[in-house]
């Protein structure tokens, strides 16, 4: 299946001198999530909605600051594929390309529109983060937004006494935190008429209003913003319910509860689904995705996976049902080497593992994660209930169901 059938050719689309207030006014379309940047009839890349949210930039900057280099597609490229490309840039929106030119893009939601009719094969169970990142209702705004930064995800579960409370939105959180330090600014540096200067306890420079507003916005409590809409799913739903229930309701993620005790598990998103998408198992090779393979110096896909399969086998019959590697490169360097965050996720028939690494070098970052999974499997520490290893048929289900493998 290609995407021939569901590529867009309304975008939006700006020149990377363009200011990125301008940018900014475009997302007031809630509908948009990432514009493309083009140099005259180049493609440069784009800005994403989360990315444009999650950065402290000044409104004179050029959106070429902000410019993320996302992987463009042809209209002939194969949908697996576009999804493998979708969660290895973490982007949503990918330029489609005609003789160099931006022809339309290719979104999520138009791919899992797309895709539905064959995802009733595959359960929650299969698919969701079983590490749920929640807040209390009494969290401050400021911490729950680090949480949200630090993170990378866009929607914080509210939890109080095991039960899903509200949904608080990294969105939300920066437009109330933007329009309230907007309406407190105050003072100036020439209201200073009457002595009533830095000397005399005036504010310096005009911000002392603001500043001082936006910190007690920033510890109130997120009850006071987060919205009471919260939409559940149970692991045994299909992932075409999902996708449904999301289209439905406009909405990115599901929060995931347990079937027995209705309290929430984990959290189930539509990159979650995407990566569904790209669940395959070659014979005599442990289940392993790598996204961001090309960052890595010195290792390919068969090091990565000699690497989760040295770090497993230590532990007696324990068996991995998935392992997902995620690298992410940063713009900071040192003597020309970037520093890249590395992400690992094990399921296994013992529970689900999960931690970061980061360090200078996809390489570096990849074993600093290894080290910490390591720790938590002697430690036993996991995220979710052991899962029993599946048969050859559920195998065959969960890494070829809808193509065929």
């Amino acid at each position: 299946m290609d995407i021939a059938e569901i590529v867009s050719t309304s975008f939006t689309e700006f020149d990377i001198g363009t200011p990125l207030s301008k940018v900014a006014g475009a997302f007031e379309n809630q509908e948009l999530d990432a514009v493309v940047v083009t140099d005259g009839d180049e493609y440069r890349g784009v800005v994403s909605r989360r990315q444009l949210a999650s950065s402290s930039n000044q409104p004179s900057a050029k959106v070429g600051s902000q410019v993320q280099h996302v992987p463009a597609v042809e209209r002939t490229e194969d949908v697996r594929e576009v999804a493998r490309l979708m969660i290895g840039s973490d982007a949503k929106t990918l330029p489609v390309l005609d003789d160099e030119r931006v022809y339309g893009v290719v979104t999520a939601d138009a791919v899992l529109a797309a895709v539905r009719p064959f995802l009733d094969a595959a359960t929650v169970d299969e698919a969701y983060s079983a590490e749920l990142i929640s807040v209390t209702p009494e969290t401050g705004i400021g911490e729950a937004l680090n949480t949200l930064r630090k993170s990378g995800i866009a929607h914080l579960p509210v939890v109080e006494d095991d039960e899903v409370a509200g949904m608080l939105s990294l969105y939300d959180v920066i437009e109330f935190t933007t329009r309230g330090g907007n309406r407190s600014q105050g003072g100036s540096s020439g209201d200073n008429v009457g002595g009533g200067g830095k000397a005399a306890g005036g504010s310096h420079g005009g911000f002392g209003a603001r500043e001082g507003e936006s910190d007690r916005m920033l510890d109130l409590p997120v009850r006071n913003l987060m919205s009471d809409a919260v939409v559940t799913i149970g692991r045994d739903a299909t992932l075409d319910e999902v996708v449904e229930t999301m289209f439905e309701q406009e909405i990115s993620s599901l929060v995931v509860t347990d079937g027995e005790t209705g309290e929430p598990s984990g959290i189930v998103t539509k990159t979650d689904v995407i990566k569904a998408l790209t669940w395959e198992r070659d014979d005599g090779r442990q289940p392993v995705q790598v996204f961001g393979l090309d960052l890595l110096d010195g290792m390919d896909y068969d090091g990565v996976s000699a690497l989760i399969e040295s770090m497993t086998s230590k532990y007696g019959d324990m068996q991995v049902i998935k392992a997902s590697i995620e690298l992410q490169e940063h713009k900071e360097q040192t003597r020309g080497v970037p520093l890249v965050l590395a992400r690992i996720r094990l399921v296994t028939d013992r529970g689900y593992f999960t931690a970061d690494g980061e360090g200078y070098g996809a390489s570096h970052a990849l074993r600093l994660a290894a080290n910490a999974v390591e720790r938590q499997l002697l430690k036993g520490k996991t995220y979710g209930q052991s899962k029993k290893h599946p048969d050859a048929e559920e195998q065959e289900k969960l890494y070829g169901w809808w193509l065929g493998g």
